[in-house]
């Protein structure tokens, strides 16, 4: 309630209520909120301790520079196991191989990578680190076309696949707009390849056919060329590609499925584009 006051203030003191004046009225326990205790969630660090059991894959690399194959195995550790914030993390890579010649940087570098697993965090700059190493002797196509420039290349091939499976990693999705370009561009280039394959004749007039050639008939020509060149030369063939034949090789997903159409070479793999 206001008060007003009319005359001069000359000075005031501060009330206090007596005893018992003012009465204090508690919480009523039934108003009370149980709150839940949070949920302490566990992180890859590099204190876990290695369970008894472990879950994993074995991948096989089978590369033209090995005379035996590799056998990749790559073990995982769940965390958080049954709830909400499960997690399933690399903990630890071994490869075998009757190949004893590099048993060294093997075992090293499988020492290395676990330890990194171990660490947590971002692992997966691993795989841009390992797929960059070439081997100067030269690198050998896998099945599907795809180009791998070493057998570490392949190891980090293997890791980004494996990566992908547990959920760490996610293949970049393709709009509609690329995925029907992709789709009119290798139509298209199979139409043209199979009319110009029924127009061949096994006559003098093919040779003259072939003269008028136009420079993307030829690219195609001369890929088959080098395939027959390697043949030759004993080196290592491109394996047998889902892609059109005389695709080239992508520089970005390292993918015979580069075709030239309307001056233009575009990736039927991957979508990229020199064009835009």
């Amino acid at each position: 309630m206001a008060i007003k006051i009319s005359k001069k203030i000359k000075g005031y003191s501060v009330g206090k209520p007596d005893d018992g004046a003012i009465p204090t009225v508690g919480p009523d326990p039934r108003d009370a909120i149980e709150v839940p205790s949070k949920a302490e969630v566990i992180q890859m660090h590099e204190k876990v301790e290695r369970p008894d059991t472990l879950i994993g894959a074995t991948y096989k690399i089978k590369s033209p520079l090995f005379e035996h194959a590799l056998y990749v195995t790559i073990n995982d550790i769940v965390l958080n196991a049954d709830t909400e914030h499960e997690l399933r993390r690399p903990f630890e890579i071994f490869i075998n191989s009757k190949n004893m010649d590099h048993f060294q940087w093997i075992v090293a570098l499988t020492r290395i990578m676990s330890a990194v697993f171990r660490k947590g965090g971002d692992i997966t700059f691993l795989v841009d680190e390992l797929k960059a190493v070439f081997d100067p002797r030269g690198g050998y196509f896998k099945a599907g076309g795809v180009y791998m420039p070493s057998i570490v290349a392949e190891l980090g091939a293997i890791v980004e696949q494996h990566l992908k499976m547990i959920g760490l990693l996610h293949d970049p999705e393709l709009d509609p707009e690329q995925r029907r370009l992709i789709a009119e561009k290798r139509a298209a280039y199979e139409a043209r390849a199979a009319g110009r394959d029924a127009k061949k004749k096994p006559d003098a007039a093919a040779a003259k056919a072939e003269a008028r050639l136009t420079p993307q008939d030829l690219s195609t020509d001369l890929a088959g060329a080098g395939v027959e060149s390697a043949r030759k030369h004993g080196e290592t063939e491109p394996a047998v590609s889902a892609f059109p034949p005389g695709a080239t090789m992508c520089n970005k997903c390292n993918t015979q499925a580069v075709i030239l159409m309307d001056g233009c070479a575009t990736c039927l793999n991957c979508g990229y584009s020199k064009c835009g």
